[in-house]
């Protein structure tokens, strides 16, 4: 079986990296995550943090280490997070072969498993 993982872009690891010199965080960890709540029952965090737990999976990424609990890895495993600029400016997108639906914010999303909560759009 094959390692349970998500991906991050160059353009996302850059961004991140210039966020993290800007807060002062170059030493941190990255934590990304699930949790519930959201229009479609689930939705995703993302932040800095210092203190690894036990259950965390590890992995790193164009210089940047990144933890995510057991939990959210099952349901984001093969997810793809990149960083997007445009006119109107700039923001994460999350690729998530895992959703099977989501909500018009984009980080709202559900998955099978989910899929019998309602919306609350």
């Amino acid at each position: 079986m094959s390692e349970k993982t998500v991906t991050l872009t160059e353009a996302a690891a850059l961004h991140i990296k210039e966020m993290m010199k800007e807060h002062e965080e170059e030493n941190a960890f990255l934590r990304i995550g699930v949790k519930g709540g959201g229009c479609s029952g689930l939705s995703y965090g993302m932040g800095f943090e210092h203190e690894k737990n036990e259950d965390d999976s590890e992995f790193v990424q164009h210089g940047i280490t990144v933890l995510v609990d057991n939990e959210s890895i099952a349901i984001m495993n093969g997810t793809v997070i990149d960083f997007k600029q445009s006119m109107m400016g700039g923001g994460f997108t999350i690729e998530n072969p895992n959703a099977i639906a989501s909500c018009g914010c984009g980080s709202s999303f559900r998955t099978a498993a989910n899929a019998g909560k309602p919306e609350e759009c």
